[in-house]
C-alpha cells in the first residue's frame, strides 16, 4: 500500500477509539487548501505512517488521545476524586527538557542567525533531516494539527499546522493552542500558515513492541527555517521541542515575522491590574527562568482593594492599534508551567487551575493517585512513586519529581483569568517590566528615562547563578529581554527592532521598568518578601503611568523614594527598604565594563543608540561619585 492510499484509509490503531477518523486527500475535514493537502501528502510519502488523522479539535478526540496514552503505557489516569480527567506522563530520562544545544536557526547565512543561536545551512540541514525522517513514522499514525496562535479569526493571530506522530503532542496542543476544523475554515483555500513537522524518531517494525515514551536517544534536532516559516523537529517528544506552536512558532518564527511586519513577539506575561476605584491597566513582563514570571502573572495582591488578573503567563504578541498604542494578545490557550516550587503559598491560582483536565509530566505520584512535586506541600509525603517509577521516601537522596516537571492546563480554568483574555484585538499595554535575579546592585524597581533607555535596560537583564545552577556562584548570565533562547534572528538586529518600534510616528508607548525581587542583605537573606507583596511595586508603576506617584532621578533611572512605595502593614525595617531603593554607584560603575563586554558580542549589529546609553550611564555614575 502506498502513502497516498494511507491518506485515505481509516487511521489505525486509532479506529477502535475514534469512529470518525476518516482521512481524505482532496478535502480532509472540509479543507481545499491545495498547498496544505500537497504538503501533508509529501510528508506522508517521506515518513511512511500507518495512517493519517486530521485533527478536528473535538472533546472526543482529546479524550481518545488521553485513553490511547494510557492503553499504550505512556500515561496513567490520576484518581478521579483527586484530579478529574487528568493523567500523569513520565518521559525517558534523556528527554526531559528543551535541548538548546540541538536547537538551530537555519537562516540563509550564519550572520543573520547571530552569535546567540546555533546555525546550520538550511539546504544541508534539510538534506540531513530528510534522511532521518525517511520512514520515521512507520507503525505510527501521523496526526495533522491545524492550530491558531491567538483567538481564531483574530487579526493578531497566526495559523500553523503541525504534523506529528505523538498522541502526547496532540493532547497537549489541544490544551496549549486552539486546534481543529475551525482553524481550517479560517485558513481557507490559500491562507498562509507556518509548517511544523515533528517526529519522535522511533519507527516501529512489524510485531515490534512500542516504548512507553518513544523518542530517539541518539539524534535530536529542533530546526527553524525563518525565511520559509518552517519548523522541523526530530527525536524528542517533550515540551517545547515537540509542541511546535509554543516556543518554536510563537517566539522563534514569530519574532522574525514581527520584525518583517512591524510588531513584537515577546517572551512576556500579560497581566491586568485594577485599583480600588475600578480603573485597570495592562502590563507585560519579561523574566528569565526562575524569576517568578508565572507567579507574578497570577498573583493575589496583599494591598487591600487591588486585583490582578492574568491574560497570559509566557508569551505576548503586541501590535499597534489605530490610536498609536501597543495592544497585546496571549497567543496561547493554556499554561505549560514548571511544577517544582509551585504551591498554595507561591501561586494559589496555578494550583487551582491544575485541579482537573490536566496533563502532568515527570511528577511524582502518591499512593492515593495524586501528583506531588518538591515544595508543593509543607511536609513531604511518607511514600511516593518518583518520576522514574521507583519507590521514594523523604529519606531518598534524589528528587521525587524531575526539576523540570510540568503541568499542562487550560488557561480558561484559572480563577484569575481576565474576562478579556481572548479579546481578538488585544489589550492596551501601559507598562513593560524587565527583571532578573540579582542579589546586589539592581534596585527593587527602576523606571527608564525613555523608550531607548528602557530598551537598554531590557538588553542588559541578567541573573546571578546559584548553587543549584551551573557556573560559579554569583556569576552573571545575561538574558536580554528573556529572549536569549528564543530570538529567531541576530539579537543585535532584535535590539534595533525595539528601537524602531519606539521611533514609530504617533506611537503612544508604554513606560518601561526594570524590577528585581531578589536583592539580599549582608546576611544573604532576601530583603523583599516577594509573591503577593510585589503588588506594592505594581501599584507604584500603575500610579506612575497616571503621573500620580513621585520618582527620584538617579544615574540609572527613576526610582521611588521610601515614602513613595506603599508599605502599609509590611513589617520591613526602614534600613532594608532604603537598601532596596538605593543606587549602588560603585556596583554600577563595576557593571559598566561587563555591559560593554556583553554588547561586544553583537559587533556592528548593535545599534548605536545602545552604545550611547552605556556611555551616558557611565558619565552619570562618575558625576554622582564626585
Amino acid at each position: 500500500m502506498g502513502a497516498k492510499d494511507r491518506l485515505v484509509e481509516k487511521s489505525s490503531p486509532m479506529s477502535s477509539l475514534i469512529s470518525d477518523m476518516q482521512t481524505v486527500t482532496e478535502k480532509p475535514n472540509g479543507t481545499q487548501h491545495k498547498q496544505l493537502n500537497a504538503w501533508v501528502e509529501e510528508i506522508a510519502q517521506l515518513c511512511q505512517p500507518e495512517g493519517v488523522h486530521w485533527c478536528d479539535g473535538s472533546h472526543d478526540e482529546y479524550q481518545a488521545m488521553m485513553q490511547l496514552m494510557v492503553l499504550t503505557g505512556s500515561a496513567i489516569w490520576l484518581a478521579h476524586d483527586k484530579r478529574p480527567n487528568s493523567i500523569l506522563v513520565r518521559s525517558s530520562p534523556g528527554d526531559v527538557a528543551r535541548v538548546e544545544d540541538r536547537t538551530f536557526i537555519c537562516s540563509r547565512t550564519k550572520e543573520e542567525a547571530g552569535p546567540t543561536n546555533n546555525w546550520e545551512d538550511p539546504a544541508k540541514m534539510k538534506q540531513k533531516l530528510k534522511g532521518l525522517y525517511a520512514g520515521a513514522m512507520m507503525g505510527r499514525t501521523m496526526f495533522v494539527i491545524p492550530y491558531s496562535m491567538g483567538p481564531i479569526g483574530s487579526p493578531m493571530a497566526k495559523i500553523g499546522v503541525e504534523l506529528t506522530d505523538s498522541p502526547y503532542v496532540v493532547a497537549s496542543m489541544h490544551i496549549m493552542a486552539r486546534v481543529g476544523t475551525r482553524v481550517l475554515e479560517v485558513l481557507g483555500t490559500d491562507g498562509d500558515f507556518v509548517r511544523g513537522l515533528h517526529s519522535v524518531g522511533a519507527p516501529l517494525a512489524e510485531n515490534q513492541a512500542d516504548s512507553t515514551w518513544p523518542n530517539n536517544a541518539q539524534e535530536k534536532y529542533i530546526c527553524h527555517f525563518p525565511e520559509t516559516r518552517e519548523i522541523w523537529s526530530y527525536g524528542s517528544g517533550y515540551g517545547g521541542n515537540a509542541l511546535l506552536g509554543k516556543k518554536c512558532h510563537a517566539l522563534r518564527i514569530a519574532s522574525v515575522q514581527a520584525r518583517d511586519e512591524g510588531w513584537m513577539a515577546e517572551h512576556m506575561l500579560i497581566l491586568k491590574l485594577t485599583n480600588p476605584s475600578g480603573q485597570s491597566k495592562y502590563m507585560t513582563g519579561a523574566f528569565p527562568s526562575a524569576c517568578g514570571k508565572t507567579n507574578l502573572s497570577m498573583m493575589i495582591p496583599t494591598i487591600r482593594g487591588w486585583k490582578v488578573e492574568v491574560i497570559g503567563d509566557d508569551i505576548a504578541w503586541m501590535k499597534f492599534g489605530d490610536d498609536g498604542r501597543l495592544y497585546a494578545i496571549n497567543p496561547e490557550y493554556g499554561f505549560f508551567g514548571v511544577a517544582p516550587g509551585t504551591s498554595r503559598k507561591s501561586n494559589p491560582n496555578a494550583m487551582l487551575t491544575a485541579t482537573r483536565n490536566s496533563i502532568f509530566t515527570n511528577c511524582a505520584m502518591t499512593p492515593e493517585g495524586d501528583v506531588w512535586w518538591e515544595q508543593m506541600t509543607a511536609s513531604k509525603p511518607a511514600h511516593l512513586v518518583d518520576w522514574l517509577r521507583r519507590p521514594w521516601t523523604p529519606a531518598s537522596s534524589r528528587k521525587a519529581a524531575h526539576p523540570n516537571s510540568r503541568f499542562t492546563v487550560p488557561a480558561s480554568q484559572c480563577p484569575a483569568i481576565a474576562p478579556e483574555w481572548e479579546s481578538p484585538n488585544g489589550v492596551p499595554i501601559d507598562a513593560i517590566l524587565f527583571g532578573g535575579r540579582r542579589g546586589s546592585v539592581v534596585p527593587l524597581v527602576t523606571e527608564s528615562f525613555s523608550w531607548q533607555h528602557g530598551t537598554f535596560l531590557g538588553s542588559i537583564v541578567s541573573s546571578e547563578t546559584t548553587a543549584a545552577t551551573t557556573g560559579k556562584v554569583g556569576e552573571l548570565r545575561r538574558d536580554p529581554m528573556a529572549m536569549l533562547a528564543f530570538c529567531g534572528y541576530h539579537m543585535g538586529d532584535y535590539f534595533s527592532h525595539y528601537l524602531n518600534i519606539g521611533a514609530r510616528p504617533g506611537a503612544k508607548l508604554p513606560k518601561i521598568y526594570y524590577v528585581n525581587w531578589f536583592r539580599t542583605g549582608d546576611n544573604g537573606k532576601l530583603l523583599w518578601p516577594g509573591y503577593g507583596e510585589n503588588s506594592r511595586v505594581l501599584k507604584w508603576i500603575f500610579e506612575r503611568c497616571d503621573g500620580n506617584a513621585n520618582a527620584l532621578d538617579t544615574p540609572i533611572g527613576k526610582l521611588p523614594g521610601p515614602a513613595d512605595l506603599d508599605t502599609t502593614g509590611l513589617d520591613l525595617p526602614a534600613a532594608d527598604i532604603a537598601k532596596l531603593l538605593s543606587v549602588d554607584i560603585d556596583g554600577w560603575i563595576a557593571e559598566v565594563p561587563l555591559i560593554r563586554k556583553h554588547f561586544a558580542r553583537f559587533g556592528n549589529h548593535l545599534p548605536e543608540g545602545l552604545n550611547r546609553e552605556v556611555s551616558e550611564l557611565e558619565d552619570r555614575l562618575r558625576t554622582a561619585k564626585k
